[in-house]
């Protein structure tokens, strides 16, 4: 439309001059000829003039839709950003409770410290008299099983003086070997091992019922024996409680159902 009425005024300019155009070069024909542009020019100047109008339009509207796109690309961020300021707080605030509760717990740790160090003070002298009193006994009790027995001793002895065990372990230990020569006195046992008796060392086979009875067999049950309490020391029995032995032996040993046999025991208040 902007065309169509530039040329329109460069048409009408036209006419008008090439009408008085006669007029002038009438006048001043003995002064100088008047030379007029070329309205084709003028419209390809026009033309261009608009060209650059509208390029410049152009560029404006993208550089505008360039600004536009920018302007929501950061808006995005920034609520993207907002968003992980707010996780953040809330992860510092379980961060603090967290931090609280473990100072508590460091404050109930330590004053816990101080009184497992009163009570360890206390109960380490108590374990270390417990594991003498274990010595004592096996040295006065039946004499069975005694390297085992005395083995288990001397490894009480040893964790005591080990600072990577803690007290609670030691006591456990010394509660389990309790707990084991506790359980001697209900059981029926037979194992095999060496015997001296009369300054001669043998292989025998023990028969062991409970705590009462502590009998030995040699292997070719030529001779048969048990351990006197009264006087702590081995004796030859008779040779009627061959078979018992014997038969108890294979109680023991499960190749038979358990029976009545006959053993020698200590009747009670004998050793009174």
């Amino acid at each position: 439309m902007t065309i169509h009425r530039i040329m329109g005024y460069i048409c009408g300019a036209t006419f008008a001059i090439v009408a008085t155009g006669s007029h002038f070069v009438l006048a001043q024909d003995q002064e100088e000829e008047i030379i007029l542009p070329d309205p084709t020019e003028i419209l390809s100047d026009t033309l261009v003039v608009q060209n650059q109008s509208d390029n410049r339009s152009v560029n404006s509207q993208d550089k505008i839709s360039n600004l536009s796109n920018e302007t929501q690309e950061l808006l995005g961020e920034y609520r993207l950003v907002l968003q992980q300021i707010d996780r953040l707080i809330r992860y510092n605030d379980y961060v603090e409770r967290l931090i609280e509760d473990q100072e508590t717990q460091i404050v109930d740790i330590n004053n816990q410290l101080e009184e497992f160090s009163l009570i360890e003070r206390g109960i380490v002298p108590l374990m270390l008299d417990s594991i003498e009193t274990l010595d004592k006994f096996i040295d006065l009790d039946v004499p069975f099983l005694l390297e085992e027995r005395k083995s288990r001793v001397a490894r009480l002895r040893t964790i005591m003086d080990q600072a990577d065990i803690t007290v609670s372990e030691k006591y456990r230990q010394i509660m389990d070997a309790y707990q084991i020569e506790t359980s001697y006195s209900s059981d029926i046992e037979s194992y095999t091992a060496f015997l001296e008796v009369e300054g001669e060392t043998r292989q025998v086979d023990f028969l062991r019922v409970g705590r009462t009875s502590l009998t030995y067999q040699t292997p070719d049950q030529d001779e048969t024996g048990f351990w006197n309490k009264q006087t702590g020391t081995w004796e030859s029995l008779p040779r009627k409680y061959t078979d018992y032995v014997k038969e108890g032996l294979r109680i023991a040993n499960k190749q038979i159902t358990p029976d009545l046999i006959q053993l020698p025991i200590e009747a009670p208040g004998e050793n009174q």
